[in-house]
């Protein structure tokens, strides 16, 4: 078992004060190594909320959230910034590369904080192997400006899986793109999910990029179901 969430919910003070607004409610799933799974359903559902709790970028309001086993609420906040490091590979709507840096330095930045040299040899050659994996290999010394939406969103791919993550996830990662970068982008995640063995969670609008993960819930008024399986 890779990551587990039991009755998480989530709920945040009110503007007035007076009140809560409750973001999740009672949300349980178990996702194993390999998996890959999309969370669909409306804006403002929840979904990003989701997404953070599981990265620890966020903290449920109450219930339990393990990652291999272990609770997370254990953990300090610098013991947290240390795993999402080294477990955990983020893949954003938006790529968020650094204009300043060449593709293989952005690929290289999340190497940093977890203790690796970013111009060790066998780093650089895994992110070159990546680069050329998805397309990119003629243009590692590309800036992120001389790049397409679709190759700058291939690139964040690559800087989500520098590290081997166990988990990676994905919201709304074909949000920008057109219908063929998304078709590219779909493709490439799943076969990156496969060949690299990491548990793959996205939140998407896209039911044809949801239809490619093994499994797909709905999350509607904060409560997660299960749709579909293709076991």
């Amino acid at each position: 078992m890779l990551l587990e969430l039991e009755h998480v919910a989530k709920q945040y003070e009110a503007p007035d004060g007076l009140s809560k607004v409750k973001v999740l409610r009672d949300v349980s799933i178990r996702v194993c190594q390999g998996e890959s799974i999309a969370v669909i359903g409306p804006s403002g559902s929840g979904k990003s909320t989701l997404l953070n709790i599981m990265g620890t970028l966020d903290h449920p309001s109450s219930g339990t959230v393990r990652l291999k086993g272990r609770d997370l609420s254990d953990l300090s906040e610098r013991e947290l910034s240390k795993l999402r490091s080294r477990d955990i590979g983020f893949v954003f709507q938006l790529h968020h590369l650094l204009p300043q840096c060449t593709v293989l330095e952005n690929v290289l930045l999340p190497t940093l904080p977890a203790g690796s040299v970013q111009g060790s040899r066998s780093v650089t050659e895994r992110a070159e192997g990546l680069l050329h994996r998805v397309g990119l290999g003629t243009h590692l010394t590309h800036r992120p400006g001389q790049l397409s939406g679709g190759e700058c969103q291939r690139a964040a791919v690559v800087r989500a899986l520098i590290n081997s993550p166990g988990l990676v996830l994905a919201d709304e990662p074909t949000g920008s793109l057109d219908r063929a970068s998304s078709e590219t982008l779909a493709e490439l995640l799943v076969d990156i999910n496969k060949e690299e063995g990491a548990g793959l969670i996205v939140v998407t609008h896209s039911m044809e990029l949801a239809s490619r993960m093994d499994r797909l819930f709905l999350l509607q008024d904060g409560v997660l179901n299960a749709l579909e399986s293709k076991s």
